[in-house]
């Protein structure tokens, strides 16, 4: 199995690295990355060391992660220098977005079920990591990090290239009216299901995109759905509140 899930498009742009971390049972904690979620500090920060190590990255990089709060606060990383990759203390506090035009600063997410989204505007060289769970998508976190691109970076929407990784599906999200509400307005985000309604949440935050001004072909979806690929990736819903997480993280060489 190969160590990373990696979009295609992304792949293909010489000035981006990128990476979607997978389980390995091979490795402590299933190859979590998480130091939030009660592991042992040394066994996540050994992990972490050999997700680098199999990045493959020749150069000197900084790992930025961020206290995610399900805020649609973001943050513009200006300097070269690691923060939350070896103890919480100096992560970037209550942030669910990071954006960086820093060479060798590699942005991240943890996730286990949320939906992960990494952009990339290969014109003015400036990369972003968002985290949207429910409460980051109805308040429109994907298209606010984008509009924090415009505004700092004069980043063009339809420059920007995006990969939703993978997260839990619409086959498999299910949730109350309380939540499925918000986003009764967008077509065919959710689908009722007795007093229950399945909620599709990449698709949500692809609509966003599509609506801050990113093109069809510039957003590139995994189309997997972590509950259903519970052996690959870690899913709080379908292990019934898993203390692991994946990193989705994207840089610029």
């Amino acid at each position: 199995m190969q160590p990373f899930y990696r979009f295609e498009h992304f792949s293909k742009m010489p000035g981006c690295v990128h990476a979607v971390t997978k389980k390995d049972p091979a490795e402590p904690c299933v190859f979590s990355l998480a130091l939030h979620t009660g592991e042992a500090a040394e066994k996540i920060i050994a992990n972490r060391e050999k997700a680098v190590a199999r990045l493959g990255v020749e150069e000197t990089v900084h790992f930025v992660a961020a206290e995610q709060t399900h805020s649609d606060h973001i943050e513009v990383i200006r300097s070269r220098e690691a923060r939350g990759w070896e103890a919480l203390d100096d992560a970037v506090s209550d942030c669910d977005a990071l954006i960086t035009d820093r060479q060798g600063v590699i942005l991240t997410i943890l996730t286990a079920d949320c939906v992960p989204i990494l952009l990339y505007d290969a014109e003015k060289k400036v990369v972003a990591a968002v985290h949207a769970g429910w409460r980051g998508t109805k308040a429109q976190i994907a298209a606010k990090t984008v509009q924090r691109m415009k505004d700092v970076f004069g980043c063009r929407p339809e420059d920007i290239a995006a990969g939703i990784a993978p997260s839990i599906g619409k086959c498999c999200y299910e949730v109350g009216k309380d939540v499925a509400s918000h986003f009764f307005g967008i077509t065919d985000s959710v689908e009722q299901k007795g007093e229950k309604y399945m909620l599709d949440l990449p698709y949500i935050n692809k609509y966003q995109l599509l609506k801050a001004g990113l093109t069809e072909a510039n957003i590139e979806m995994s189309g997997l759905c972590t509950s259903c690929e519970v052996n690959t990736f870690f899913s709080y819903r379908k292990e019934q509140g898993c203390s692991g997480r994946f990193m989705s993280m994207i840089g610029l060489r």
